[in-house]
């Protein structure tokens, strides 16, 4: 069953920002494969009828936090122009997506995500701060590609190798695609 997880208030804020806070800190503690929907009710203050009737399923639960872990937390860098800014950004969201904790929230964050929604999230919370970045390059009279053409051509190569062929993986690649990116062809603009 799928459930939209919108960002409530009130009570609902509360029971979610507790049930978030029950997980991350039993998942510190006692690590993944131990949690269970009754340990984190216990730990959150809520009956285990709450997470169940709110996510579902553990899987669910577990991906709603993933995804609110994997929202960056800053806006992206100013370093002066769209290459060195993209850049710097590619390099930081690929060492944070392939830590063993990346890895471990992009896993969690698809694993309970019947319907894509949270994959959605995730892309979203990317091509914001492309967004952002683009932007200000724009601000600063420079010629930008699209918002897309960043995804399709920096951020999805970098997922891909990510999630299938991690070896070898490192900033060298990053601002590769970055530099590929830039100098390349303005077809896909």
């Amino acid at each position: 069953m799928s459930r939209q997880m919108v960002r409530p208030g009130g009570r609902s804020a509360r029971v979610q920002a507790a049930v978030h806070t029950a997980v991350r800190e039993l998942e510190a503690e006692v690590g993944r494969d131990a949690l269970t929907v009754p340990l984190i009710a216990q730990r959150a203050g809520v009956t285990p009828s709450t997470i169940y009737r709110r996510w579902g399923a553990l899987t669910e639960l577990l991906s709603d936090v993933a995804v609110e872990r994997l929202r960056p937390d800053t806006a992206p860098g100013d370093h002066g122009g769209l290459a060195s800014d993209l850049a710097a950004w590619a390099e930081q969201f690929l060492d944070e997506m392939s830590s063993p904790a990346g890895r471990a929230y992009i896993r969690d964050a698809l694993l309970g995500d019947p319907d894509g929604s949270n994959a959605g999230r995730c892309s979203a919370y990317a091509a914001d701060q492309v967004d952002v970045i683009l932007t200000r390059a724009a601000e600063r009279g420079e010629d930008i590609p699209a918002v897309e053409t960043v995804m399709d051509r920096v951020v999805s190569p970098l997922m891909y190798r990510i999630l299938f062929r991690p070896a070898g993986l490192g900033a060298a690649y990053a601002r590769g695609l970055v530099a590929g990116l830039l100098e390349g062809d303005s077809a896909g603009n």
